[in-house]
This record gives structure tokens, sequence and C-alpha cells, in this order.
């Protein structure tokens, strides 16, 4: 998903849970830990490997679909998810609904995504207008009005434009220029040595070719264009900030007005390009002001035939999903094969069901959750988390290595947190989205159109603290710091992942944990720089922040450690932060289950204490398997680490989890106190 920078993700969780429906079955509740014990790998002690005890047999019985690259609960739970969208929208398919409605919308944008013949039948003809545009350039004078029509159409060409919070006056929506323009998923892709990065660079080369043939070029000349492409996007990857030295917010923030950004970048018409974006940009925000310098001298090298060149590359491949079975095909076998491992698409319906949800997502989910995800469902969620917050600001009003002043500014942000569950208060108006009947391609492009709009009609107006980042049926949460807010929409907060008739155990590790992470990720090495109001200003005294970052450096080491695959390392300052969410996440879920279990009766369930299922919770969670093409990508782009690091490195820093399972000091999931991490 391609959001705003300002949204700094938590991590992507589901609960592996043993469901129980119908009345029959409800009384059985009471007798059941709500743990599967048929994932458990009793041949494994926990205290020596505890994801291969916990998940061993669910790793056993199961493996990747075809369709995937990663396969674990969380999609388990997202693929039921998407059933019940599949359900709502066979069903409107088969109504007559108002022209104009979000029924009609629903219903046509999905049936067109499905009609495979009349994409056939369109071709790139929708895309005709565009490419008739770039064919029209005559000088790169005249490219600014150009990128500005294909950004419109949710092309990012040469660099990324969009509305978003500025981070020194979060109430206020400001332009953003950022780095961009690239087909490989990072700079790195195009900068590094080695012979695999050669053999993928080349593998990407010829399927920019591909590409240019199905467009109706000759091999010659598609070979030709698809090396010119590599050029240039080398050279833009080349002076692109690397993704380790962004997590640095101060570093992506320079503010400056239109005649400041011309003298950095004059090569570039800028005037012109806000002009035909419609849009006065007042203050804008310069992320890369390197980036921005290098785009412009470029211009002076590139002569139009290769900009023109670049250009039809970035427009075909930004729509080459919704385009005819040739040009999808061939998208898949770059992106999903040589990149991701996966070896056969997705059932149509199902990418079908998907691509509604990313557009027209709240008019979708407004349905969704009449069907999941009940008022008391919402109020049980909601207590819950305010139970793990109340907790967490009881942990840092007694943190022996936080100083008053500190901690009475940090206990300020955790109360000021604004707290978003299920689904939004005001929906989305897709009033002035017009989705028709023809060819898929088309709708496409109208989506993107109105959503870039959309955006833009947010620059120099206040930020509006009430819209969602996410759709309700996603399984995924978020903590925004620019507004201070933790979200979580409702396909995260159901069953089998969220049942507040379960064991309580079973969901503190599961969902409780999720919503510690989510909150301790307005303390981690990017949130902790932002206020209670979600400005960007050092709050810390000086020794504080020392001691905090040497915590964090903690972690970073311990991950720089790890090897998912030989040769592939983790990269501990690129997932710092989410590992730093992830233990000190757990560490406040599990006070916050003690604080629930202190005024419950223990029990012993399938074998095992409350505190056991509780780590039995946070395991299940990330059962996974994963394709090795996948596991060197997410290595190389994600903030997250692998799977099993997830679960194993966090309970080694657990003295909790070490007592819990009578685990001994020299056991492999215990770390010697001295190596210990601890945040929080």
């Amino acid at each position: 998903m391609n959001l705003s920078r300002v949204l700094r993700f938590g991590a992507i969780i589901a609960i592996c849970a043993l469901a129980v429906d119908g009345g029959a079955q409800a009384a059985m509740r009471t007798l059941s830990s709500g743990v599967n014990l048929a994932n458990l790998d009793r041949t494994c002690k926990p205290c020596a490997d505890f994801y291969q005890f916990a998940d061993g047999g669910w790793l056993k019985s199961h493996t990747i679909p075809a369709a995937y690259s990663r396969f674990g609960t969380f999609n388990e739970l997202s693929d039921r998810n998407r059933n019940v969208i599949h359900s709502i929208l066979d069903s409107l398919a088969k109504t007559k609904a108002a022209p104009g409605s979000n029924d009609q919308k629903l219903a046509d944008f999905y049936g067109s995504c499905m009609n495979t013949a009349a994409i056939e039948a369109g071709g790139i003809k929708p895309l005709d207008a565009d490419f008739k545009a770039i064919d029209g350039l005559t000088s790169v004078q005249g490219l600014a009005p150009l990128v500005a029509r294909l950004q419109l159409d949710g092309v990012t060409a040469f660099f990324r434009f969009n509305a978003g919070a500025d981070d020194k006056d979060s109430r206020m929506n400001i332009a953003q220029v950022d780095q961009s323009g690239l087909g490989l998923p990072d700079r790195d892709y195009y900068t590094k040595a080695d012979a695999k990065s050669q053999t993928l660079r080349d593998e990407y080369t010829a399927h920019v070719a591909k590409m240019f043939t199905l467009l109706g070029e000759s091999a010659d000349r598609a070979s030709a264009d698809a090396a010119t492409v590599m050029a240039m996007e080398t050279t833009l990857a080349q002076n692109s900030m690397t993704r380790v030295a962004r997590r640095d917010p101060e570093a992506v923030y320079h503010k400056m007005d239109e005649a400041k950004l011309t003298s950095l970048a004059p090569n570039f018409n800028w005037a012109a390009f806000f002009a035909a974006s419609h849009v006065k940009p007042g203050a804008i925000n310069v992320a890369s002001t390197d980036f921005a310098k290098a785009f412009s001298t470029q211009l002076g090298t590139w002569n139009t035939d290769q900009i023109k060149t670049y250009l039809r590359w970035h427009l075909v491949h930004a729509f080459a999903t919704s385009l005819p079975k040739a040009f999808d095909d061939a998208d898949f076998d770059f992106y999903s094969k040589t990149l991701n491992g996966t070896t056969a698409q997705s059932e149509r319906w199902k990418r079908c069901a998907s691509a509604t949800d990313a557009t027209l997502g709240e008019a979708l989910g407004q349905i969704y959750v009449t069907k999941t995800f009940s008022p008391q469902a919402k109020t049980n969620a909601l207590a819950m988390v305010q139970n793990i917050k109340e907790t967490f600001r009881d942990d840092l009003s007694s943190l022996n290595w936080m100083s008053d002043a500190t901690r009475k500014r940090a206990v300020g942000k955790l109360d000021a947190f604004i707290l978003k569950i299920g689904y939004p208060d005001k929906w989305r108006d897709y009033g002035n989205l017009p989705i028709v009947k023809g060819p898929f391609v088309a709708n496409t492009l109208a989506s993107a159109r109105f959503e870039t709009l959309r955006n833009y009609a947010m620059i120099g107006k206040p930020v509006d603290r009430t819209e969602w980042g996410m759709t309700p049926p996603t399984v995924n949460a978020y903590y925004n710091p620019s507004i201070n807010e933790i979200v979580f929409p409702a396909g995260i907060l159901q069953p089998p992942f969220f049942d507040a008739s379960a064991d309580m155990a079973v969901n503190y590790g599961g969902i409780g944990a999720v919503i510690g992470h989510e909150s301790t990720h307005g303390f981690d090495d990017e949130g902790s720089q932002f206020d209670k109001d979600g400005n960007l200003k050092n709050w810390w005294s000086a020794a504080d922040s020392a001691r905090f970052k040497q915590r964090t450096q903690c972690i970073v080491k311990q991950y720089n450690e790890l090897s998912p695959l030989p040769g592939v390392n983790e990269n501990g300052a690129l997932v710092v932060g989410e590992a730093t969410a992830d233990l000190g996440g757990l560490t406040i879920a599990y006070k916050a289950f003690e604080k629930w279990q202190s005024t419950h009766p223990r029990r012993v369930l399938d074998g095992f204490t409350p505190e056991q299922r509780f780590f039995l919770g946070w395991a299940n969670v990330w059962a996974s398997l994963q394709r090795p093409e996948a596991t060197k990508l997410r290595a190389n782009t994600d903030v997250h680490a692998y799977d099993k690091f997830r679960v194993n490195a966090t309970l080694a820093d657990m003295p909790q989890f070490a007592t819990a399972y009578f685990c001994k000091l020299n056991d492999a999931m215990v770390r010697p106190p001295a190596e210990r991490c601890q945040i929080w």
C-alpha cells in the first residue's frame, strides 16, 4: 500500500485461534484455551526454539499456495475477510442500484474488473490520451505540465507530489515533493554491485523491453528503450536517500516556498507544474533536496526522446494489472514471480475484490462492518485498548531511566492519543467518482484521478483528523505520529483474532500485543521525535535522549546478527522501529494481562498456565511460510523483521517468558541479562 510518508505503519499481525461457533459449542469456550494444539511441535522444547514449539505443527501441515509469496495466519484471516467482501459484491451485482450510488459504483467497479472480455476488447485505448500527450512533448521546457497530467492520473513520474501534514505544524496540510520514479522496489537494487543484483537488473530490463513490445515496438527498439529507462532510473536511484536515512524525520523535512524550490531545481518549471496540477502550493516540504537538485541537473542532459521513453514505461507500468492479459501476465512474471517467487496468479475474483476494497474501501466498509463488527465488539475492543493504554501510562510513570520532566511530557503524549476503533465516524464521499461498466482500466484511471484530486485539495487546509489511512476490512493497524493516533480497523478486531468471549490470555497475547505495539510506536526511534500534538519537536532532555538511543541501539545490534537465509542478513537500523514496538508492545500487553488476571480466576487450560497461553498467543500470530525470493526482498525493503525473529528475538529479551516456561539461563531462548534489550 502506497500511503503518505507520515503514516508509520505498525506490524501486520494476525492470530491463529481455535474458532468455536454455534450455540452448542459456545459452552466449550470455558474448557478450551483458544490455542490450536495441532499447531504445536512437542518434539521441540519451548526454551530451545519457541517459534518451532508453538508453530511447528502449523508449519508442517501447511504449504505456500501458488498465488502467495508468503502465507501465514495473517493471510488466513485476510482471506476470510475477502470472502465476506466477495459475498457483498456478488450480492450487489444481482441488484439494480440507483445510478451514482455507492452500491452502483461498487458493483460496476468489481464487474468491470471481472469482465475480461471487455478488458481485452478495450486494449490500451483508455490510456490513448496520455500516450498522445507524451508523444506530443517537444522540449524539456514543456515537461512540467505533462508530468502534472500523468501524476493526476496516478503515474508517479520522476518524483512524488502530494498533500501531507506539515511535520512541524501538524494542524495544516502542505505540499510534499519527494524522491520517486523507480520501477524496482528500492534504490539499492540499482546501486549494489554483487552478481545477484546485476542479474536482477538484467531481468528487470528484459521486463521493461517486454512491455514496450506489447505496446507495439520492435524487439530492437524495445531493447534500446529499456536500456534508456534503466539508465535514467539508475541516475535517480543514485541520488535517492536510503531507507535507513529516511527514518530520521528531520532528514526529510525541508520547508520552503515555490521561489526557493525553483532556485533549488531550476531546470523544471515548477510554476507550470503547480498550475497544471490545479494547486497553489504555498509552503512546500522537499523531502530530499539532493534528489531535487540531481533531478534538475539531469533534465539538462536528457533529451526529449529519452524522457518520452521513460514516461511511456511508467504509464504502462502504472496500469499494467488493469490492461489485457498479456500486460497483466508480464507484470506478474517479473514483480510476483521474479521478485517474490510466486508461481501463479490469484483467482480473478480475489484480485478484483481486493482492488475494489483499495479503491472504494469506505463504501464497501460501510456494508462490511454491519456483517462482521457489532457495536458490542467495538465496545469490548475499546475497553481492551483503554486497559493497555492505562498500563502503559503506569509504566511510563515509573521508568527508572527517564527523568521527571521527560516522563511528564511522555505521559502527556500518551494521554493525548486519538483512538480509532473499527471504522470511521465520518465516511468518505465518492460522489465525484465516475464508475462505469466499461473497460476496467477506464475505472482505475478515473479512480486514480479522483483520489489524486481529493488529496491535492487538502493542500493549505487544516488536517482532517477524522480521516483513516486504512479501510475497515483491513487486517492491520497503524500509528500516525502527525495526528498522534492509534488505529485498529474492524478487519483485525474479530474472531478468531479477537474474541472477548474466548480465553483472554490468548487475546492479550494476540490483539493485546498489537495494541501495545501501535501504542509504543509513538515512542520508537521515529515516533519519539513527535510531540503530543503531532509536531516534529524535541521534547526529550539530552540525557534521556542519549539513554533512549542506547537502548534502541541494543536492538539494532541484536538484529544485525540475525540471518533468515544464508547470505541474507537483517538490517538492524531498518527494522529497529518495528522491533522496538514488538518488544515494548508485548511487554506492555503482558503487564496489562497481569492486571486483568489479578481480578480473574487462574486456570490451567490444555495443560498451559495463563502466562504460557499469553506467549502462545503471540507466537501463533507469526506462524508463516515464506519463499526465499520474498525473504530477500523483505530483508532489503521491509521495516519488519523475519517472522521467526519477531517471536524468538523478542521473547529472549523478556524474563517474563523465561519464568513462564521455566527456562534456564543457558537455554537458547534466554538472553544473558547483560545482553538483554529493554525499553519499557
